[in-house]
């Protein structure tokens, strides 16, 4: 009893001194309540979307003081056609004069909306002009599927380099390297590089593999996608040195890492959309960069996105990388004395 009893208490102080363990134990989990309830704390959602232009139009009297419709004013352009092909809105309204609106035929929605619409007081069928815009529905492993890769790519990239450069320095690998003649611009580009090649033809092995059987929607171009991969995850593994720049303890290392994952996770738009949340919230979001990274390959993959349209994600990728790399080789150490 007395060896069950010695090895019971030394196992848990054990725990107690795992920073990592107690990160996760007693900070995290009430972090993702927290998040998680005021991302979801709009009420419920409305039953369509109803886009119009130009923005200071009114709506028809059908659509106007209706809970269940939420207006979304949008510019005529080729990605709200897109949108109105892959049921992103229900329905899409010229109210510049023309009285003028676009339904996907397939969208049980639309064809809602548009009795709705019929029965207005203002409103006949022969009053508008029908125009059809038929196209494949975006399903949630369509809009979900950016968001998943990209996570992959952010836990290989912080815990495949920030985690395994802390255990070269406790396990004195670091200090030996110091004696030779590689330097740390060298080392660093080293783990940058491998982790990179390798989480990229991982990422290409799974997309191929999974789209064989999900056919995913795929809008833009391979090589913009591949473009938005690297880049974000450059970025990660910037931010991973950062955290294995002088830290010797796996065990803070560990709960420094979660502690930098799990606000990408819940604000970063991997599984939901931050519709409806707060506005902080979705500022928030803005600074990380596991948000641009998802942003920009799902515009892409469900827009079909080029460069341009993407160009404030990746300048923002770019310049948040300047800075993790900036950050990181000023703070860096061979040793941890």
């Amino acid at each position: 009893m007395k060896q069950l009893l010695a090895l019971f208490f030394a196992r848990n102080k054990e725990y107690y001194r795992d920073k990592g363990s107690l990160t996760w134990s007693f900070i995290m989990p009430p972090l993702i309540i927290a998040v998680v309830s005021l991302a979801f704390s709009g009420g419920e959602k409305p039953l369509f979307k109803v886009g119009y232009f130009p923005e200071n139009a009114e709506l028809p009297s059908a659509f106007q003081q209706v809970d269940y419709i939420q207006p979304i004013a949008i510019e005529k352009s080729d990605s709200a056609f897109t949108k109105i092909r892959h049921h992103q809105i229900d329905i899409l309204l010229d109210l510049s004069g023309t009285q003028e609106y676009w339904v996907n035929p397939q969208s049980q929605r639309g064809a809602i909306l548009q009795a709705l619409l019929a029965q207005g007081d203002s409103a006949t069928p022969e009053n508008w002009q029908t125009n059809s815009l038929a196209g494949r529905q975006v399903r949630y492993i369509d809009w979900a599927i950016p968001g998943i890769l990209s996570m992959n790519l952010m836990f290989s990239g912080l815990f495949g380099v920030g985690y395994v450069i802390v255990r070269y320095r406790k396990n004195g690998v670091l200090k030996r390297l110091q004696a030779t003649p590689v330097s740390p611009l060298n080392f660093l580009g080293a783990q940058i590089l491998s982790r990179l090649v390798i989480m990229l033809i991982v990422s290409v092995l799974v997309y191929i593999a999974s789209d064989f059987f999900l056919d995913f929607l795929m809008l833009g171009s391979y090589l913009n996608l591949l473009l938005v991969a690297i880049l974000g995850n450059v970025c990660i593994l910037s931010l991973g040195l950062i955290i294995a720049s002088r830290l010797a303890s796996e065990e803070l290392a560990n709960g420094l890492l979660n502690f930098l994952t799990f606000p990408m996770l819940l604000l970063s738009e991997i599984w939901f959309s931050l519709d409806g949340a707060p506005e902080w919230m979705v500022t928030a979001s803005d600074f990380l960069p596991l948000t641009h990274m998802v942003q920009a390959a799902r515009a892409i993959m469900l827009e079909g996105a080029g460069l341009a349209d993407i160009s404030q994600h990746l300048l923002i990728l770019i310049g948040m990388t300047i800075a993790f790399l900036t950050i990181a080789a000023n703070l860096f150490k061979w040793r941890s004395d």
